[in-house]
């Protein structure tokens, strides 16, 4: 089964998320491990899509520290963390509006742009 998480503005919901942005682009984490997923299983957290000291961990190849204590004690948040060993940066010109979709606890990212709605 294909699920799909869509990703609510920030203006919307009013949440203001720290982010990383590098020459006008924005890092996004996603799981491309199969078992659990990463956002997937946690949308109503947001912030693990952006969070400036998840990147850095990324970025270090330190996924393997990221657990669900690291998560609660860095970011105040209780999640299941199994998905970060697959988590790898996506950079996103910002302002880009984007759907994160799983399969199987693999996440994939597409940007709303190359989804060829028609109304």
């Amino acid at each position: 089964m294909l699920a799909v998480a869509f990703l609510r503005s920030a203006y919307k919901t009013n949440i203001k998320m720290e982010k990383v942005i590098r020459d006008g682009k924005v890092a996004v984490l996603i799981s491309h491990g199969y078992g659990a997923g990463w956002y997937s299983w946690n949308t109503e957290h947001q912030q693990l899509l952006f969070h400036p000291k998840l990147v850095e961990m990324v970025e270090q190849n330190k996924n393997d520290e990221i657990n669900d204590e690291w998560v609660k004690e860095n970011l105040g948040i209780d999640i299941y963390a199994g998905g970060s060993d697959g988590l790898s940066i996506h950079w996103l010109p910002v302002g880009t509006a984007f759907q994160v979709e799983e399969y199987d606890g693999a996440e994939s990212l597409r940007a709303i742009d190359d989804l060829g709605i028609v109304a």
